[in-house]
């Protein structure tokens, strides 16, 4: 479907929209319509679907999870919070819902929550490459030194193409006094189009000298 979509969008609205309009009550019809407008950018349409969603079927964790990576890009956290939790709710094995409050607990500097999210996030699938990176940051935060510095080569091997994976290695690396080793991950991620804090340059840079 991504690739018709690419094409063809408004046509794959269209369709869908007829779909929804004869089947009513179909939940996965409404939830995909939903996300196709997410990708459309018509974000209040996406809410009302996936809002639709979730009334035709109180269980659909991946419509509340969906739904709340919408308020979350709004800024709305404490929505996104209270979609996730609901989520989990009803499927507690949802990693996704995991690390979206571990994310919203960090964006409010509630460091414990937000491991203890991660934490669950990878009990529950330890390939999620983004739960991986992000927990670097909170352990780097934290001064954990070398669980930050492992959790930086664990988001890494697993998304090896990921600028921030290697931003917040080379940060990680930087705080276990590897400088060398740093300053290529540095590099790797400015090559991959990360911005790098340029204080984070001059300290590293610093320490090579």
């Amino acid at each position: 479907m991504t690739e018709q979509l690419k094409e063809d969008l408004p046509a794959v609205i269209a369709e869908m929209e007829k779909k929804c309009a004869e089947h009513p009550e179909n939940v996965m019809a409404h939830h995909h319509l939903g996300l196709v407008y997410m990708k459309a950018g018509r974000t209040e349409d996406a809410i009302a679907l996936l809002e639709k969603a979730i009334e035709l079927d109180p269980q659909s964790a991946e419509s509340m999870i969906n739904l709340g990576a919408i308020f979350f890009g709004q800024g709305l956290l404490d929505k996104a919070k209270e979609l996730n939790n609901m989520a989990l709710s009803v499927n507690p094995k949802a990693a996704q819902a995991h690390a979206n409050l571990g994310l919203i607990f960090q964006q409010h500097n509630d460091l414990e929550k937000a491991l203890e999210h991660y934490d669950n996030a990878i009990k529950i699938d330890d390939k999620f490459a983004t739960v991986w990176i992000n927990l670097t940051s909170v352990l780097t935060m934290k001064g954990e030194d070398s669980r930050a510095l492992e959790a930086a080569r664990r988001g890494l091997e697993i998304d090896s193409d990921s600028a921030l994976a290697h931003n917040n290695l080379a940060v990680a690396l930087y705080f276990s006094e590897q400088y060398g080793e740093a300053k290529n991950h540095m590099e790797k991620a400015q090559e991959l189009g990360y911005s790098v804090d340029p204080n984070f340059v001059d300290r590293l840079h610093e320490k090579l000298v």
